[in-house]
């Protein structure tokens, strides 16, 4: 067993990578990540009182591949959605509809959600523009939301990892939650189903 505050001040200075939104140069990762770690170990150490004074060695092992996977992930995605956004801005014949697109979450602890969240937001052409707790539903807005699946792949992928990373309930491979109608979907749904009735009715 090792000392826990030690282990959650290093993944904080990871999280404060994505949160800055650094420069992918080695220099400013490295500054960056420096910070980040002055930062996370500060706080780790303020509030090591809060939880468990030991961490699992063996479970740091078993997670860190993991970790290592969701920021290769994040970084193969960044760099294509650099690309991608370029090309729209250089080609502006090419076809853009923006949208906003439901991701009910299997994560479920904040520091997850903040991490996905923030992953969403700091790859071009994509925005997590709100978060409903009560479906644990984040609504991203995309510069081209016509294809919903191309949209939540790399979101999924990033989940599997993080269900390992944050010690979640569930695991990787497990179904995402289904997209449920909004209320005013469904309300449009029962005066549409309303009006047919009564014309019938009137028939």
């Amino acid at each position: 067993m090792t000392r826990r505050w030690p282990v959650t001040g290093v993944l904080l200075a990871i999280l404060w990578l994505f949160v800055r939104g650094v420069e992918l140069t080695p220099q400013r990762l490295l500054e960056e990540f420096l910070i980040g770690l002055l930062v996370g170990m500060g706080i780790a150490f303020y509030f090591r009182r809060f939880y468990s004074d030991e961490a699992s060695v063996t479970r740091s092992i078993r997670v860190a591949p993991y970790a290592a996977l969701y920021l290769l992930t994040f970084l193969w995605e960044l760099l294509t959605a650099n690309v991608d956004v370029a090309r729209r801005t250089l080609s502006p014949s090419m076809p853009i509809e923006p949208g906003v697109v439901e991701v009910p979450l299997r994560v479920r602890t904040s520091l997850a959600i903040t991490t996905i969240a923030n992953s969403i937001t700091l790859t071009p052409g994509t925005l997590t523009m709100d978060y409903a707790a009560d479906t644990n539903t984040l609504y991203v807005h995309s510069i081209d939301g016509s294809d919903h699946e191309a949209i939540l792949e790399p979101i999924r992928r990033w989940e599997d990892y993080a269900l390992v990373i944050f010690d979640e309930e569930l695991k990787p491979g497990d179904p995402a939650p289904q997209v449920q109608p909004t209320e005013a979907a469904e309300d449009t749904e029962t005066a549409s189903a309303a009006a047919t009735a009564g014309g019938e009715s009137h028939g």
